[in-house]
């Protein structure tokens, strides 16, 4: 990611501080293209504001326009508003920072864009293979917003109503059609005839499946509730920082929270990335420095060559 910001990057004339890995960060998932319109988009924000160069922060923006649509300034809240928002996106990031198999959070924004008041940014986790237990962790985070607002505001708002959608949604995929219920196991309701009237299960069923789902929903959200209990101290912290800057990034939970207790899949895939291309790297290094001969694996071969003909005329012995 970091080699194609670099090539977009050629044209611009950029801050001195400009940290090409740090933005590299804050696009997970995006496509050459989508990157170009990033530094497009990037160089028109610093043009508006009579920039000479471009920036951090005008990368910042146009992730989030490209991303999030345009910031609505006309979108006017009250204290109490941003604080209720603050606490809910907060609530988000806290379990995600707490479940193994939740996509890594990248940054969590109250800084209300299209339709949204807020939104927390991850890092997509393009599995092979989905397991009970990362679905289950991706639901409960996705209710640590309402969670958060019943545990620290005392009532609970329709802000949580796109997280509630998607819950249902995956809740309902995961008992009827993958088989994970305890009640209904191994078993796929799926039918793949779109003009069907009629499901191909019966009203028994139908019921079973509605109270394993309405089970799976309340353990998840009992789960966010007692994950949000033992750091509250540490979710005030990050709502807080939330109010006062209104948008944070990865970093900025880790120095509340500590490490993420657990490394996720894409930040396995980056190091092991990473070190191969460090080994490769201090090789060529110790060639032009003479450490390595270049005919090295040359002479190898022929010395392995020369190995197998010795053993193969000894056996002809």
């Amino acid at each position: 990611m970091t080699q194609v910001f670099q090539v977009h990057l050629k044209p611009l004339k950029l801050d001195e501080n400009l940290d090409i890995d740090f933005l590299a960060r804050q696009t997970p998932g995006f496509s050459g293209a989508d990157i170009a319109n990033v530094c497009n988009e990037a160089a028109l924000i610093a043009a508006r504001h009579n920039k000479e160069k471009v920036d951090k922060q005008d990368f910042l923006d146009a992730v989030d326009r490209i991303i999030g649509g345009l910031e609505k300034k006309t979108k006017v809240m009250t204290e109490s508003e941003k604080r209720s928002i603050a606490i809910h996106e907060a609530g988000h990031a806290t379990i995600s920072w707490f479940t193994e198999f939740a996509n890594p959070l990248v940054k969590v924004s109250i800084v209300p864009r299209g339709q949204a008041l807020g939104a927390a940014w991850y890092l997509p986790e393009e599995r092979v293979l989905q397991t009970k237990e990362a679905m289950l962790d991706e639901m409960c985070s996705l209710l640590g917003g309402r969670a958060a607002e019943e545990l620290f505001i005392g009532h609970i708002s329709t802000g949580a109503m796109n997280d509630l959608e998607r819950t249902t949604k995956q809740a309902y995929g995961m008992i009827a059609y993958a088989g994970m219920s305890d009640k209904l196991p191994n078993i796929c309701y799926y039918n793949n005839n779109e003009y069907s009237f009629q499901r191909p299960y019966s009203e028994t069923t139908a019921k079973v499946m509605d109270d394993e789902v309405l089970k799976m929903i309340n353990e998840q959200y009992e789960r966010a509730k007692k994950i949000l209990t033992e750091h509250k101290e540490g979710h005030a912290k990050l709502a807080q920082l939330l109010i006062d800057r209104e948008v944070i990034f990865a970093d900025d939970v880790e120095e509340i929270f500590g490490k993420r207790p657990w490394t996720s899949r894409a930040e396995e895939l980056l190091e092991a990335q990473q070190r191969a291309e460090a080994e490769r790297m201090a090789e060529e290094r110790a060639k032009e420095l003479g450490l390595i001969p270049e005919n090295s694996e040359n002479s190898e071969n022929s010395e392995n060559s020369e190995n197998s003909k010795n053993s193969e005329n000894s056996d002809k012995e």
